[in-house]
């Protein structure tokens, strides 16, 4: 039985009505809470000439709904609102300048919890940098200095770096269809902007169209490109959004017509995105990308690549610790910008635009959704068959993938399965 069908007529539409009229309403304390809508444009042109709602207001619906929803069946429908009502409901309050501690705040976004790491990890994944570098026993500067050649080495000439977008592109494109089907009208289009807090941003615009767009402030690199192409289109962002506009939408889960910044759906789809070049094309896509970057004359060394990023891997939660320096032990963002350098071995310019996305209102708690939202999911991707062969648990990696691409699934269901 598909997704649809399992969730289909058990909630009641009145209520999907006043949850849609209470997220768009958010647009309009700061635009682009929003980050997408493919609802009906009459209910989102009546929040639009409605008078500016009140933060406490909204905060007051978001709790009304709530306890309309209590009455309502159990299902996993209603989990699904419920979880986004109580995000919604913290980001009123917020909103209405109300003093919430930075780790409740991330929990009542994405229902996880947040803590700093112990940084002898960081140490260790040093020592692992500076083997994978040839650089063996070097730290500090040195590490650094070495790592600084890697990347500029690793660097994309911006003039080819429109080519090399098309052609991943067009590769996940072929690739992702064929496990996971998409209608015929499905289109990404490729756009480069600048002044950007991202890297990179999806802009899912209805009717299986996407606008995808690459922040050209960053140096784009060979080791990353493919990732970014995954994470945002194939079969990442985009790819979610059609599955569950096609499945989910078209089985009357009208819910799943809006996609609101700083709720569980963000977490989840940020942590899908990131193991969805994986998904793809397996851990051995280096070697993949290799072959692609060969036939557009560029050389790229996928067994370095892959001993780099195995090392960096124990990196990944160095921004979201900054974060906590900022708004939970009220450091400065010269010990935030400090921090990164030491342990992400970011250049001061690139610790400065990590800060950006770091302090700004909307987004300084979504760097949580990249780091618990990857660890979450790899979590659940790897507990298919505990001591069967490879290939069996690869299956069911890729079957459960499919399951974040088709099934309105929140924090709290993968962890009741996690047991």
């Amino acid at each position: 039985m598909d997704a649809a069908a399992v969730y289909a007529d058990d909630l009641s539409g009145d209520l999907v009505d006043d949850y849609l009229r209470l997220g768009l309403a958010f647009d309009r304390l700061e635009e682009g809470f929003v980050d997408a809508y493919t609802g009906d444009p009459v209910l989102r042109a009546e929040v639009a000439g409605a008078p500016a709602p009140q933060p406490a207001e909204l905060a007051r619906r978001a709790r009304s709904l709530l306890t309309r929803l209590s009455g309502e069946p159990e299902s996993a429908r209603a989990d699904f609102v419920a979880a986004h009502l109580r995000a919604l409901e913290c980001s009123a309050r917020k909103f209405a300048g109300e003093d919430i501690g930075f780790v409740d705040e991330v929990k009542s976004y994405f229902d996880v919890d947040i803590s700093l790491a112990d940084p002898e990890r960081y140490r260790d994944a040093h020592e692992r940098l500076a083997v994978a570098l040839d650089v063996p026993g070097a730290d500090g500067e040195r590490l650094a200095e070495a790592y600084a050649v890697y990347r500029r080495a690793d660097e994309i000439p911006a003039n080819r770096v429109d080519e090399c977008v098309r052609a991943f592109s067009g590769a996940l494109r072929e690739r992702v269809r064929a496990i996971f089907p998409l209608p015929d009208s499905e289109i990404v289009e490729f756009e480069v902007v600048g002044d950007k807090p991202w890297s990179g941003f999806n802009y899912y615009l209805g009717d299986f169209r996407s606008k995808v767009a690459i922040n050209t402030d960053l140096t784009q690199h060979m080791s990353n490109l493919p990732n970014l192409i995954a994470h945002e289109a194939y079969p990442g962002h985009h790819t979610e959004h059609c599955r569950k506009e096609q499945l989910l939408v078209g089985g009357g889960q009208r819910e799943q017509t809006i996609f609101l910044v700083n709720t569980p759906q963000c977490l989840m789809a940020e942590g899908l995105a990131d193991h969805a070049l994986k998904a793809a094309i397996g851990p051995g896509w280096p070697s993949w990308a290799q072959e692609i970057y060969a036939d557009l004359g560029l050389r790229f060394d996928a067994d370095r690549a892959t001993r780099v990023g195995r090392a960096t891997a124990d990196l990944l939660s160095v921004r979201q610790d900054a974060a906590l320096l900022l708004h939970d032990q009220g450091r400065g963002e010269d010990d935030a910008a400090a921090y990164l350098q030491r342990w992400l071995l970011a250049p001061p310019e690139r610790a400065r635009q990590m800060l950006r996305f770091l302090t700004s209102p909307l987004w300084r708690a979504y760097i949580s959704t990249y780091v618990e939202g990857y660890r979450l999911l790899d979590t659940w991707l790897d507990v298919a068959v505990s001591d069967e062969e490879r290939l069996r648990r690869d299956d069911e990696r890729l079957r459960r993938f499919g399951r974040l691409l088709d099934e309105p699934l929140i924090p709290a269901s993968l962890r009741a399965e996690l047991g």
